[in-house]
């Protein structure tokens, strides 16, 4: 049976940070394992390739939901990366930290060590921003930072019209209070995508003593019970071939499966609710009742305004001159419209002035499709998408099965609160708010979705349920804390279960007010101090 110190399930943004982490140490053996596999589709590195790569099970495990009822009964399909750095290798790139109250609200709830003056250091020893060392930003890290390399007329228009509407312009997000709009600062490093692979992972793969395995699925952790309790020794797997195998774990193992696939994990290994376990007959190695609880995520609204006197994405792709010129530019030059992420410009302002800060965002396109991997419009449009940054709608993740590659149960419950209802049709109506402003009078804007004929609060509500859709941003599966439904402590250890920890996304209590990949590398930074520090 093959040892390690440590295992590490699943090679996303978390995963590939703690494999870079941990064997730094030559003397430390470790072992990186991914479901999915390689990151060598040519769509990955070309930055506009998400339209490629969302919704291809080559690159996406193409999961969807339950059928919702706050999306008028409506399933919907679940992005999650299936290759190496995960969803960092399909994802928008936007890099967003969240806001200072997003994590002295974590503080508070008792976690030490997560306030925003604890973890902003942490931020920094990560990045490689493009203009150097600052107080709010690092040099001297991997994780490249860049701004745009294509503009848009009708976007600097959208500005214009934010900021005549009460959200000011400002330089940069990520300072700690993010109201107003500005130009999103993306994971790119001179017009390619800058993934967790790239940025962690594919500089430390020669090191001898780090193994990486993809398209290897964990059937479960597996577990010792001794004195102390149950204790992680490792795990068992099932290989390409169909063959099962157990590898050790001297140390620890570490689920960094993301927050589908690290509940999914836990519950597989008898670590969960007592019913579910029950209902799928897998012996129970430690109640924990809030595993695959607490899923959270940022519904977006996607709202459309078709344009005109201007040229959108719609236009540029309208015919195969417009497209070749477009591959021209980006093969010589890394500039121009394939260097997109689906935004480039964001916004951050209060539903309410009661809101104690920004509680919704957009992020605004300069395009328009249905649905990701759709034919973009023929007509030139807009999509400013809205969205509830802390929504009080709570999901839940749980098995089908006991086996590891059935997809698990995704149930995210959107707008199933007054609350978070009352916050989509107040962003629905801010949002004409802006495109009324006279900055884009020139453009002529036409609302397209929802319509403008829906104007009472029921009928935005309902076009809410209609339009509403993942923004990719899944959390809290496995949330921090020291409450009955928390499952890690804010060291990240499995409550209950030594040698056995989850770093990644799912430990979030609440989400972050803003995207989520780069707090997960901040995440996966503090876990591999708290894994090093208490070996």
């Amino acid at each position: 049976m093959k040892k390690y110190d440590y295992i590490i399930v699943g090679a996303g943004t978390a995963g590939c940070v703690l494999a870079n982490r941990l064997s730094k140490n030559p003397e430390t053996s470790v072992l990186l394992i991914e479901a999915g596999g390689k990151d060598d589709y040519f769509w990955i590195d070309v930055p506009v390739g998400y339209l490629f790569t969302i919704g291809n099970p080559r690159t996406d495990w193409c999961f969807s939901t339950e059928p919702t009822a706050g999306l008028n009964g409506r399933s919907i399909g679940y992005a999650r990366g299936k290759v190496l750095g995960g969803c960092s290798s399909i994802n928008a790139m936007i890099y967003m930290r969240g806001q200072r109250s997003d994590y002295d609200h974590w503080a508070a709830l008792g976690n030490r060590g997560w306030s925003w003056d604890d973890v902003l250091p942490v931020f920094k020893r990560s990045e490689d921003y493009q203009h150097g060392a600052s107080e709010f930003h690092g040099a001297n890290g991997e994780l490249r930072v860049e701004e745009r390399r294509v503009n848009w007329p009708i976007l600097d228009a959208w500005r214009d019209a934010a900021e005549e509407s009460g959200i000011p312009k400002i330089d940069e997000f990520n300072r700690g209070d993010n109201f107003g709009n500005a130009y999103f600062q993306m994971n790119q490093r001179r017009g390619v995508r800058w993934s967790g692979s790239k940025a962690f992972l594919r500089p430390v793969m020669h090191r001898p003593n780090l193994d990486v395995r993809v398209n290897v699925h964990v059937e479960r952790v597996t577990v010792m019970h001794g004195d102390g309790g149950p204790r992680a020794t490792g795990v068992q797997v099932l290989d390409s071939a169909g063959g099962s195998e157990q590898i050790q774990a001297s140390r620890e193992v570490l689920l960094a499966a993301g927050s589908i696939g690290s509940p999914q994990i836990l519950q597989l290994s008898g670590i969960g609710p007592e019913p579910l376990l029950q209902q799928n007959g897998i012996q129970i190695v430690r109640a924990l009742p809030g595993v695959g609880e607490n899923l959270q995520d940022h519904l977006q609204i996607r709202m459309i305004y078709k344009v005109n006197n201007t040229k959108t994405l719609n236009a540029r792709t309208r015919n195969i001159f417009g497209k070749a010129a477009m591959a021209l530019e980006y093969l010589l030059f890394k500039t121009g419209p394939l260097t997109m992420p689906p935004s480039q410009l964001g916004a951050f302002a209060k539903s309410d002035p009661s809101q104690l800060s920004a509680n919704i965002e957009w992020h605004v396109q300069p395009l328009s499709l249905d649905k990701f991997g759709d034919d973009l419009h023929k007509f030139d449009a807009i999509t400013p998408s809205v969205c509830n940054l802390r929504p009080s709608s709570r999901g839940c993740v749980h098995i089908r099965s006991s086996l590891a590659t059935d997809a698990p149960s995704i149930a995210p419950n959107y707008l199933a609160t007054d609350s978070d209802r009352q916050v989509a049709v107040a962003g629905v109506r801010k949002t004409r708010e802006v495109m009324q402003a006279k900055a884009l009078a020139r453009f002529e804007p036409e609302e397209w979705k929802p319509g403008a004929s829906l104007v009472t609060d029921e009928q935005l509500m309902a076009a809410a349920g209609d339009l509403g859709t993942t923004i990719f941003h899944p959390v809290g599966t496995c949330k921090m804390g020291s409450d009955e439904m928390a499952v890690v402590d804010d060291r990240l250890r499995v409550r209950g279960v030594q040698g056995l920890r989850v770093i990644d996304a799912s430990i979030m209590p609440t989400i972050t007010s803003g995207n989520t990949n780069a707090p997960t590398v901040m995440i996966a930074e503090k876990g591999a101090e708290y894994v090093l520090a208490d070996a």
